[in-house]
């Protein structure tokens, strides 16, 4: 079983890995997790903007930062997992991701609006549930 774990450091991604965390007995063996962040590309304004080295460092620290919570609650958990920061359409590159890697299923927060709100669903899940070619387990 291979599971791809999108998260972006909010409080629903990681309510999506703890819930990952505690069914993850549900499994007759341990899946490969796969960890993502997708970050989204920084425009560039009239031919300006940062170095591409640049770019890539911030792409690469601003990601690290948003999946070191996300780590660190698989990591205490024993459950094995390979890391990715990606930048691109956070859906898109999940749903290609998921295709590449030969995952089984897409794991991933939703976030709700408050009470009123709460059965709308972000609108990179709902991307997602509309590209996916796997199943996709969306954790409120």
């Amino acid at each position: 079983m291979k599971i791809l774990l999108a998260v972006d450091g909010s409080k629903n991604s990681l309510d999506a890995v703890a819930s990952l965390i505690s069914h993850v007995n549900w499994f007759a063996k341990p899946p490969a997790v796969h960890l993502l962040y997708v970050h989204l590309p920084v425009p560039k304004v009239g031919g300006f903007g940062p170095s591409k080295g640049d770019l890539e460092t911030y792409y690469r620290e601003e990601g690290e930062q948003c999946i070191a919570k996300a780590k660190a609650l698989l990591d205490s958990a024993k459950v094995p997992h390979e890391d990715a920061i990606l930048v691109g359409d956070a859906a898109q590159t999940i749903c290609g991701q998921a295709t590449e890697r030969g995952c089984d299923l897409i794991c991933m927060g939703t976030r709700g609006l408050g009470s009123a709100a709460s059965l709308v669903v972000g609108s990179v899940a709902t991307k997602v549930l509309h590209s996916a070619k796997v199943p996709v387990l969306l954790v409120k």
